[in-house]
């Protein structure tokens, strides 16, 4: 039994409020050298120095003086949002050789966990388990605002989320200390920062330079958050993460540690069908068709590309994340792995009653059956019209929770405006797009999804969408930036783009209205599942779901086999400077003159690795991550930061539903390279000296 419990304890994202301590004592057993308490309980503890980074990244504290690494794809839209052609720090890199330099940012964040516990029981006393999925969610809001006001009274700098583990079967309260103020401080320009683009996402061997560098701000007077101002001082943080340039060999214990999003192991057969067929399907080939567009139009004007490099990277990514999932799942038979494992769980309840009459397979397999049509439309909607084009946006909103101001007495005076925001988007991109996916959204779905507006293109358009498009954005109010839009005139309801989103929203209800009749069903019979096999297995240590919270995943550094052709587990200089020759063919691997003789260099100092004597760049662990991994920090068996995990190879694509530990690797930027960069590159003499690297 304890066998058994130690070989699945490689595998998880473990939290480190309850690490079990059979997990603990395997991470011994792999190299870890630090107590248990050195993990998440002592003043100097490992989670200390991990942050969320603005709510989609991970990030880690390497300084006294609150310097934070990440990856730069996570601190993508600051440097973009800060780039103008004559000051493209996107292109050409950016750093601030002085406090004073550095770059304010707004809506980003860090955030810090203070403490976790277990609420599950003083939530089933208030009758949580009586509800519907649905009414939990207002439950839980009404739970959370009353502990976040006992937290808050305490100390007023911070926040409290309650969230569900293990499919709802367990309830734990975190609490957070945000500082708002984050400052960009260095980053390498965008040729080795997204070196490879998307030709080298989720792909084995990388050369990346995936890292940027930013700094919490504070009060002068209590060292705590503070919203920004010019008088706020770099943060002292009591610990910070201790950076070691002695590398790691094959077979090192590395240890990661970040804030992943989502994953859905406890996933039943019936859900990874609609996953493929209804999500990553849709999502592929919808974002394929508006890439295409996108990329055009950004390759061909400077400016349009800095307003959407980091909306094309951001949808690229899972576009592509999408693809190499259902290849995965279809190699791998996963589907039947998970109907033959199902059985199992059928058997066991059979055998101890565990469940009767709740946990109900042939019910579940009838409401994913009857969902699965629905899900699909309902995919093909969220992305075509949601966050794709700055019009359909504006229309969809005007129906769907934009703020309404001005007297709340008067409904004659209450009115709607859209903010200038052209600076994040180019009407020609923005209009093609459009009347691209119009036309690519009629072509699959269902005829009764089909807005009505859609007539209206067939008969005064003759089926032209881009004429249709030009007409909707050149006459109505809604591109008026600036404009009140007063929302009882009559005058308004005549507006075409007005019209557009009322019927995008007609179809959008229809669509939730037939998903929300079983969505519950479906929730209660997964949570069931989980249950059942928590019960089933209780001998060993299982983790929960990702759900964005503090995790920590453990391995060993190391390579993997594929077709008896080994990976290898690292990269090394000439094999950039081999990939940088063939930009004549693959513009994503251009590299400025400068990176070729940086990376060409015969002795790279304190940077070689001491065993191989090479410049190492990327590294491979069997560690477990996901989305909101990207920017963890990679520790070794002393705690000390070796490397930021940055992607997964092809092979891993799989891993938010299942874990192929033969196969799934994670790939982090080895921290000497990002070192070597700020050093040889930006001659951040200051920042290295901060860090103390040793």
């Amino acid at each position: 039994m304890l066998s058994t419990a130690s070989v699945n304890a490689d595998e998880g994202m473990w939290m480190l409020y309850n690490l079990p301590q059979a997990v603990y004592n395997q991470m011994q057993a792999e190299g870890f050298t630090m107590p248990y308490d050195a993990l998440y309980n002592s003043d100097n503890a490992i989670k200390n120095v991990v942050v969320n980074f603005s709510g989609y990244c991970s990030g880690v504290v390497v300084s006294p003086d609150g310097l934070v690494f990440t990856n730069h794809h996570c601190g993508f839209e600051s440097i973009r949002s800060h780039s103008t052609v004559e000051h493209d720090y996107m292109l050409n890199g950016f750093y601030a050789k002085s406090f004073e330099e550095e770059l304010p940012n707004e809506n980003m964040f860090v955030s810090f966990m203070v403490e976790q516990k277990d609420i599950t029981e003083l939530l089933d006393k208030k009758g949580i388990n009586k509800l519907t999925p649905s009414e939990q969610v207002n439950f839980l809001d009404s739970i959370e605002n009353d502990m976040s006001k006992e937290v808050k009274a305490k100390d007023s700098t911070l926040r409290l989320e309650i969230k569900p583990y293990y499919e709802g079967n367990k309830y734990y309260a975190t609490t957070y200390r945000d500082f708002t103020d984050l400052r960009l401080v260095f980053t390498v320009p965008k040729s080795m920062g997204k070196f490879g683009g998307e030709t080298d996402n989720w792909m084995w061997p990388r050369q990346t330079c995936d890292f940027s560098v930013f700094r919490i701000y504070a009060d002068p007077k209590t060292n705590g958050p503070a919203a920004y101002s010019k008088d706020n001082v770099p943060y002292k943080p009591k610990h910070w993460s201790p950076v070691s340039l002695q590398g790691y060999k094959e077979g090192d214990f590395a240890m990661t540690m970040g804030y992943p999003g989502s994953t859905n192991r406890y996933l039943s057969s019936y859900g990874i069908r609609e996953r493929r067929d209804a999500e990553n399907a849709p999502r592929a080939q919808v974002r394929g068709v508006k890439q295409e567009v996108m990329l055009k139009h950004m390759r061909a004007d400077e400016a349009v590309r800095i307003k959407y490099d980091s909306k094309y990277a951001q949808s690229s990514n899972y576009w592509k994340n999408s693809i190499g999932m259902n290849k995965c799942i279809d190699s791998i038979g996963l589907i039947r792995q998970k109907a033959d494992y199902e059985e199992r769980v059928r058997r066991f309840q059979t055998f101890t009653n565990y469940l009767k009459g709740k946990l109900d397979f042939d019910l579940m397999k009838s409401l994913y059956d009857k969902r699965l049509v629905a899900r699909r439309n309902y995919m093909y909607f969220r992305e075509t019209f949601i966050r794709t084009n700055e019009l359909a946006d504006r229309a969809f909103k005007y129906h769907n929770g934009i703020e309404v101001k001005g007297p709340k007495k008067s409904k004659s005076k209450q009115y709607v405006e859209y903010d200038d925001n052209s600076d994040t988007w180019d009407a020609a991109l923005d209009k093609e797009v459009y009347a691209t996916l119009l036309k690519n959204y009629r072509e699959h779905v269902d005829a009764k999804y089909l807005p009505e507006f859609y007539q209206t293109i067939d008969n005064n358009y003759k089926g032209d969408y881009s004429k249709y498009v030009e007409d909707v954005w050149n006459n109505t109010v809604l591109m008026k930036s600036g404009e009140k839009i007063y929302i009882n005139k009559k005058i308004y309801a005549k507006d075409c783009g007005i019209k557009m989103g009322l019927d995008l929203t007609t179809v959008f209800g229809d669509l939730k209205n037939e998903l929300d009749k079983l969505n519950d069903s479906i929730e209660i019979q997964e949570r069931y599942l989980c249950d059942a096999i928590l019960r089933m297995e209780q001998e060993l240590p299982h983790y929960s779901d990702a759900n964005f919270t503090m995790r920590l995943s453990y391995g060993q550094v190391g390579g993997f086999n594929l077709n008896g052709k080994p990976s290898g587990y690292f990269t090394d200089a000439p094999s950039i400077v081999e990939k940088m020759k063939q930009s004549d063919k693959n513009f994503e691997y251009f590299a400025e003159p400068i990176m070729h003789e940086l990376m060409s260099a015969k002795d790279f100092g304190k940077y070689t690795d001491k065993n191989t004597g090479k410049m190492q760049l990327c590294f491979l662990t069997n560690n477990d991550i996901t989305g909101g991994n990207s920017g963890s920090p990679m520790f070794n068996g002393k705690g000390e930061l070796i490397g930021l995990a940055f992607d997964g190879n092809w092979d891993s694509l799989s891993s938010d539903i299942f874990f192929d530990n033969k196969l799934a690797r994670c790939i982090g930027v080895d921290i000497r390279y990002v070192l070597y960069m700020m050093d040889k590159w930006g001659h951040a003499d200051r920042l290295i000296k901060e860090i103390g690297a040793k």
